[in-house]
Parts: C-alpha cells; structure tokens; sequence
C-alpha cells in the first residue's frame, strides 16, 4: 500500500557524477575552480555596469540581472556538490532536495526569460533607433524584469508543488548531482501523469515561445541590418548584439544537446555529466563572451581595476 512521502521519505542520495574514490578529488577541485570563475567573473561584470554611468542603459540593465542571476543559478547545485565530495556524503534531506529543484527551476526560467527580453532590447535598438529610449524606459524595464521573475516563480512553485504531493518508495538513489524535476518523478511510486503533463506545457509554452521570440527578434535585425548600405554600419550594428547571439546559442545549443544526448543515450549518468554544459560550464563563459566581445564593458573593467 503506498505511503504519502511526508512519512515515508526523509532523505535522497545523490550518486554525482562519478563513484570512483580516485576521481573525487579531482571532480572536487576541477568543479571549484569552475564555480570560483563563475562567481567571480559575473560579479566583475555586475560591478563594472554599476560602477560605470556610461553602462547604465537598458542593454546592461538586463545583462546585469543576467550575472546575478548566472551566479545563483549555479550555487543552487555546486556548493552543495563539493561539500558531498568534501564530507564524502551522497545525502540531501528531502527539503533540501525540493528546495534545490525549486530554485534550480527558478534561475534556470530567468535566464531563459532574461535571454528573451534581451533579444527584444537588441531588435528595439537596431529596427527602431530614434525610439529605442522612449520604449525602454526604466518603467518599461522594471515591469519586463518583474514579469521574467513573476513567469519563473509561478512555474518552478507549480512543479515543486506537485513533487510535494508524490509518493517516493525505497528506490531513492538520484543519478544526478543535484535534485533534477524528471530524476524526481522518475522514483516517485504513484501516479505522474500530471507531473508529466505539466512538464510538456511548461516546456512548451515558457521555453518554446521565448526561442521563437528570439529567433523572430533576430530575423528582423539582420533583416534591418542587410539594409546599412555600408559594410562599417552593418559590423557596427552588428557587434551591438553579437555577444548576446553567442550566448542564446551557447544557452539553447547546450540545453538542447543534453536532452538530445539523454534520449539517445536512455544513462542518467550520461545525462547527468552532459547537464555540466549548461549548469556550469555556460554560466562560467557568459563573462568571458561579454567581456572579451563588448568594447564599453571591456573599457568599464579597466577603470575597476585602474
């Protein structure tokens, strides 16, 4: 007879990437130094924009919030990664795995959304210059921000909700390095035809509609740009939001390739060890693209640091 998780359930083990004793050292140091550039590197990017007057426009507003929010997004996971390979313990309390999802969820919908909202910026400025300060007010900015965290809270809340109201057996070994949604529904032993379900619309309609936002947003900018008669105009318009192209294309080009990757391969070890491109590895580049790409953000960290 099935037993409601709340008296059944008090804790996970979170199997990580490895279980090989000799790797655990190297896993430990190789993911701290990547969490320490991660960190640091968004943070440069967040001082430099507010440090600077110059940077105080609509474009690094948004990028700002995208490096606050990159810097949450991989501390909901990584910290509590190396401490279980530092206390070698495999153990996350059933809170502390909810709590996890929830905010994994949560900084993961932000960036997607904030990716979105960026893209619209960047097809303001370019097909629609002489407007592009009237539209995106600081009011204007506000409230798109505010909807990017209103959309992210509402969906990470609905899933963590439902996982609350499953039932979890004795199988309670996560082959993942943190709590991941389908990892969770995976050991639950009741019913998940809605947890499922929720799962496909959420994807759906809160990462399907915002590519195709952005894809939109793009032809139009190039379309605009093929416009510039001369060759200087078109790099310089260009340049303005080539950062952010690499960025979505990092973003979504990971996210897709480990899905991609865990449908071929049908291994959650496989798939967990893919995740570290977008979990870790993309959070930690952000800064490099922005920094090595964009002239007044390069021109910003020099005055912090001079």
């Amino acid at each position: 007879m099935e037993q409601r998780n709340q008296s059944r359930v008090s804790q996970f083990i979170l199997l990580g990437l490895s279980e090989v004793g000799e790797l655990q050292p190297l896993l430990f140091w190789l993911f701290f130094s990547m969490y320490l550039i991660t960190f640091s590197g968004n943070l440069l990017i967040i001082l430099a924009i507010v440090m600077d007057s110059h940077l105080h426009t609509p474009m690094y507003f948004f990028l700002s919030n995208l490096s606050f929010v990159d810097i949450c997004f991989t501390s909901t996971t990584v910290p509590k990664m190396l401490l279980n390979i530092q206390t070698q313990s495999k153990v996350i309390t059933y809170e502390g795995c909810l709590s996890q999802m929830y905010f994994f969820m949560l900084f993961g919908g932000l960036d997607n959304f904030l990716l979105t909202v960026m893209a619209y910026d960047r097809f303001v400025a370019i097909c629609h210059p002489l407007y592009y300060m009237v539209i995106m007010n600081p009011k204007f900015c506000g409230i798109l921000l505010l909807a990017c965290w209103l959309l992210s809270v509402m969906d990470s809340l609905l899933h963590d909700l439902m996982v609350f109201q499953l039932s979890f057996c004795t199988q309670l070994e996560i082959s993942h390095f943190f709590c991941e949604l389908k990892q969770m529904i995976q050991l639950a032993c009741s019913d998940t035809f809605l947890n499922n379900l929720a799962i496909y619309l959420a994807s759906g309609l809160l990462g399907v509609l915002p590519l195709i936002g952005i894809l939109f947003s793009y032809s139009r900018i190039v379309a605009s740009i093929l416009k510039i008669s001369s060759s200087g105009g078109q790099y310089k318009a260009f340049s303005t939001c080539g950062s952010h192209l690499s960025v979505v294309s990092l973003f979504y080009g990971t996210g897709f390739g480990v899905y991609l990757s865990s449908t071929a391969l049908r291994n959650s070890r496989a798939s967990a060890i893919a995740s570290v491109m977008y979990t870790v590895v993309t959070p930690m580049l952000n800064p490099f693209i922005y920094g090595l790409r964009n002239r007044d953000l390069k021109q910003a960290l020099r005055k912090l640091f001079s």
